[in-house]
């Protein structure tokens, strides 16, 4: 099984002891999220020692305040790297706003032609901005991973334009019936699990940081909701992960 979406660089205990229990409780991929420059580098670090762990490069919208050419130009030279499979996370993110619309616009733009020109996957981050997202994602000419699955009145756009859905934690939560049956509907083709770790735990570990290895539990209650066995949906979403980030 493979958690296609975890930041390991902040996790209690470290990222290495982080990996070690992963892999002993089955996990034997995982991609790291690089959500500014400097965790970026941190992700490559971590792929380079650890076999089965891969990166991706980009900046967070939270963040987007920073873009400008030289981080454009810092991404671009990280997402070069042989271990790095994807762009982003990027997008928009209207709840926290953390950073003004203008900049959050600017480096999702930024990070979207990044993605076009080294043919690598971009993975989004939309939160209370499905409109605006979905306005810019319709002229993007790359794969698009829906990361942490949070536009579930749009299911039908995104699978007929063929963007990888990707479900985490909070598909768990007794409240979240829009994401249940979306995660049900999905075709197999497009379905992906991750942590986003430490956050979204899943039902029944909330209440403590998630980790990498809880992708099982997700996979678990997913697998009940589609009407199938771990086994086989585990296999189904890491021939998806093979095939957008090309691992």
């Amino acid at each position: 099984m493979i958690d296609t979406h975890a930041h390991l660089q902040g996790l209690d205990g470290g990222p290495d002891a982080a990996i070690a229990q992963a892999r002993a409780a089955g996990l034997e991929r995982i991609i790291c999220v690089g959500a500014d420059a400097g965790a970026a580098r941190e992700a490559i670090e971590l792929a380079e020692r650890h076999p089965g762990v891969f990166a991706t490069v980009g900046l967070h919208p939270h963040s987007a305040e920073q873009w400008s050419p030289e981080v454009a130009a810092e991404l671009a030279e990280l997402a070069g790297h042989p271990h790095v499979v994807a762009i982003g996370e990027c997008g928009l993110d209207y709840f926290r706003d953390h950073a003004s619309r203008e900049a959050q616009a600017r480096a999702f733009a930024g990070q979207i032609a990044l993605a076009e020109r080294t043919g690598k996957p971009l993975v989004v981050h939309s939160r209370e901005a499905a409109e605006d997202t979905l306005a810019v994602l319709r002229v993007a000419r790359c794969a698009v991973v829906l990361h942490c699955f949070s536009l579930p009145d749009h299911l039908d756009e995104a699978v007929e334009r063929g963007w990888y859905c990707s479900f985490a934690g909070n598909v768990t939560y007794p409240k979240a019936i829009d994401l249940q049956e979306a995660a049900r509907r999905v075709p197999d083709q497009l379905v992906m699990l991750e942590t986003d770790c430490p956050y979204l735990t899943p039902v029944p570990h909330r209440g403590t940081p998630n980790r990498p290895e809880l992708v099982l539990d997700t996979l678990a209650f997913v697998a009940e909701l589609r009407g199938t066995g771990t086994a086989e949906l585990g296999e189904l979403v890491e021939r998806n992960a093979d095939r957008v980030f090309g691992l």
